[in-house]
């Protein structure tokens, strides 16, 4: 028990220089996601259910939840957990095929990508496959040359089968950060520039594709190029997002006193990020993105001193998931890429999103515990 209390854990000084600075990290990233998040969230759970707090303090219950599971994966071997990752991902298909069952899906904002579960709690099979798929990825890339054709074959005949399940949820952008990530973790593996070249072909025709077929996505797409155009209606989001990010200034107007989040549309999931320009200005901007920067640059230090090509891919995976979709994210809140629905890890409400970034956090930790 004294293992999944983080202060308590006295197995960690044990571990390795990198291991325990990840930790911290994580551990430092969680607090100022839940401190923005406290202001991001206050005045629309005030309208909404008249507790400013609600959403902070169940965001606090996945975040207690998240941190025994990151303090469970810590102390396990990877091979074991990769060992039973083909199971859990066949699990995460089969309920993301339950999302197209009328009746048993929760379609939000047009997009059906949860299953309602008992006591009103909303499953996202998307979010909690990160982990399975990461170490299946990482499992088949790190054994390519070994593994029967077969083999290879209907693993990556489920990838794709997953990415595309998750594209007509739909939900371009997730699809685009797991085929990314999935690309990148077997270009690290060393496969043959030859495949890499053909996948990263084909993954481009199907997003031209999506979006020429769906309305709203080409929408989005001409509206981040000129979001002024339209401020009033498409290019709303991106437009109150710009004024809350400039309105930081160099120190931020300062912790509860963001403006625009009142006008901020999802200011508590897709653009928090602006909510913390706005309260923390570049000052507090500069300091998130160097911690980003160092976050990577262990992630990156722990692959590369990985004793086994499979704990090597699961480093790398792991930080750019969590790496990754943070710039993402910021992207998109800065304008710098089109509007798409991707959290910010550790940042964004969501407690599927939590427990799913605070296991991928766990993994990577664990690639270089000891």
């Amino acid at each position: 028990m004294r293992q999944l209390i983080p202060f308590l854990d006295r197995s960690v000084e044990q571990w390795t220089m990198e291991a325990r600075v990840l930790r911290w990290l994580t551990f430092l990233w969680l607090f100022l996601g839940l401190t923005i998040l406290f202001s991001a969230s206050f005045i629309t759970a005030d309208l909404d259910f008249g507790k400013g707090w609600k959403l902070f303090a169940q965001q606090l219950l996945w975040t207690g939840l998240g941190l025994v599971i990151f303090h469970g994966v810590v102390h396990l071997p990877v091979k074991r957990m990769v060992q039973f990752s083909g199971i859990g991902m066949i699990a995460m298909i089969g309920l993301l095929l339950a999302t197209y069952v009328p009746g048993l899906t929760v379609c939000i904002n047009d997009s059906c990508r949860w299953l309602q579960v008992g006591g009103g709690f909303l499953l996202q099979p998307s979010e909690l496959l990160k982990p399975f798929l990461l170490l299946q990825a990482s499992r088949l890339f790190a054994n390519w040359q070994q593994t029967p054709w077969q083999e290879r074959l209907t693993w990556l005949g489920l990838f794709a089968f997953t990415l595309v399940t998750i594209l007509l949820q739909p939900s371009l952008s997730m699809t685009a950060l797991y085929g990314s990530t999935l690309w990148l973790i077997a270009m690290a593996a060393g496969l043959p520039w030859v495949q890499l070249g053909g996948v990263a072909l084909s993954g481009i025709v199907v997003a031209v594709l999506s979006v020429t077929v769906k309305d709203y996505q080409r929408r989005r797409l001409m509206t981040f190029l000129d979001p002024w155009k339209d401020a009033a209606g498409d290019g709303f989001q991106l437009v109150q997002s710009l004024l809350a990010i400039g309105s930081g200034g160099i120190f931020g107007r300062g912790f509860g006193l963001s403006e625009q989040k009142s006008f901020l549309p999802i200011q508590d999931t897709d653009f928090i990020f602006a909510v913390f320009a706005e309260e923390f200005g570049l000052v507090g901007c500069t300091f998130f993105l160097i911690l980003l920067g160092v976050f990577a640059t262990l992630g990156l230090r722990v692959a590369m001193r990985s004793q086994t090509m499979t704990v090597r891919l699961v480093a790398t995976g792991a930080t750019i998931l969590l790496v990754g979709q943070s710039f993402l994210n910021i992207g998109v809140a800065t304008g710098a890429l089109p509007t798409t629905g991707l959290p910010f890890p550790m940042l964004s409400y969501g407690g599927n999103a939590m427990l799913a970034s605070l296991t991928v956090a766990g993994l990577l930790v664990r690639s270089r515990g000891r």
